[in-house]
């Protein structure tokens, strides 16, 4: 699901920490791709395959009747990547945090109404109906995952599997410096406090669409929020873990953030007020708490040191080709790439020359007040607004 109207906010509100670009843009760097196979939005999740590489409304399948979209979504989009100077690292989800077992059980209900509309529409409705319910009732298998890791490792891609969130994995990764970036459709990446997020890098040649840069720290300056306030600005607009709060848009979601400071706040002034209705089990505490401290594994595990490395060109031919029934020709030619890729000399980014020099204590200081003057500064415009209008309505009609 991702964090609800967040880039909308970010775009009005921070309009600067958004930089579009072409793909090619991203030449010569390290990016951490979230593999989520539940995600039906994520443009390199497992499901999107099997949704996007369909023939005449059927999964692609081999002779033997086996699903085969999901290695050629794997396959042809990270060769893009790789064509394009970019070193991808996948990160594959691990076991959900249980508070998160709401939203699973709404998807759960989501699939199995899928299958009974399908069945209905076989028997009374249009073809259109039933490609419709089809599409809902994909379900991504553990052999899917299983065998999309072993194509990567035939493919001299490094991938890892995360211990819970993949999203959380991928910020640890960044910040470390092990990758520039992650890249997902999904903005709750930023709560975890992933400092660029890359949008649309995955997408596939045909729908041209500009990759999206979102640096965090330049919306925290644009919003006037520290982290903790950003990360109760994401809670309020509705995340993974918990249900949004009745009638409680984005405009009214910042307006609180910025008035009331916290959610603790927030929720008492609900309760005080009346006017919201808050869920009966909202444990936004916790949420936060999986925001700041996931379980992930640190930069320095063994298994976060990450190699890329020749492509398995005799083992590709077997998995795909042999086992698969892929073109051997096309095979080849994406082998061909990926070792040109391996061997190439070409002059690394200008910024890999150079390591960003952390904050000093003063400098983080002088950072943290400049957003409480900001927030306060903008606590203030939104008081002066509400005299404004005040005196407004107050003033008799036609006056």
């Amino acid at each position: 699901m991702g964090i609800k109207q967040l880039f909308s906010i970010i775009k009005d509100e921070a309009p600067d920490a958004i930089k579009e670009g072409d793909i090619k843009n991203q030449f010569g760097r390290k990016v951490a791709i979230l593999t989520d196979e539940s995600r039906m939005r994520s443009s390199m999740s497992i499901y999107s395959f099997l949704i996007a590489v369909r023939s005449e409304g059927q999964q692609l399948m081999n002779e033997d009747g086996q699903t085969t979209s999901h290695l050629m979504g794997m396959f042809y989009r990270t060769l893009r990547m790789v064509d394009n100077g970019i070193k991808p690292l996948y990160v594959f989800d691990g076991k959900p945090p249980k508070l998160k077992s709401g939203e699973l059980a709404k998807r759960f209900q989501r699939k199995a109404e899928a299958n009974e509309g399908m069945e209905e529409a076989k028997e009374t409705g249009t073809a259109e109906d039933v490609e419709k319910f089809s599409r809902r009732t994909v379900r991504v298998t553990r052999e899917h995952n299983e065998e999309c890791q072993r194509l990567l490792k035939l493919m001299g891609i490094p991938y890892i599997i995360a211990p819970t969130e993949a999203e959380a994995q991928c910020a640890v990764l960044a910040r470390a410096g092990k990758v520039y970036a992650a890249a997902s459709e999904d903005m709750d990446t930023l709560c975890f406090d992933s400092p660029i997020l890359l949008r649309h890098m995955t997408y596939s040649e045909q729908r041209k669409e500009p990759v999206q840069e979102i640096h965090l720290e330049r919306v925290l300056e644009g919003l006037g929020m520290e982290r903790k306030q950003f990360v109760d600005l994401c809670i309020l607009l509705g995340c993974d873990y918990l249900d949004p709060v009745p009638k409680v848009g984005p405009s009214t979601a910042l307006k609180l953030i910025r008035e009331h400071g916290t959610l603790e706040k927030i929720v008492e002034w609900m309760k005080e007020s009346g006017k919201y209705t808050i869920p009966e089990d909202w444990p936004f505490a916790d949420a936060r708490e999986l925001f700041f401290h996931p379980d992930v594994r640190q930069a320095d595990d063994p298994l976060c040191d990450f190699k890329w490395e020749k492509p398995d060109v005799e083992g590709l031919i077997n998995f795909l080709v042999t086992e698969k029934g892929f073109s051997e020709d096309r095979v080849r030619g994406g082998a061909t790439r990926l070792e040109k890729s391996s061997k190439s000399t070409q002059q690394a980014r200008l910024e890999g020359f150079f390591k960003p020099i952390p904050k000093t204590e003063a400098e983080k200081t002088a950072h943290k007040r400049k957003l409480e003057e900001q927030n306060e500064a903008k606590k203030k415009k939104l008081k002066e607004d509400k005299k404004e209008k005040a005196k407004q309505k107050a003033k008799p009609r036609g006056a």
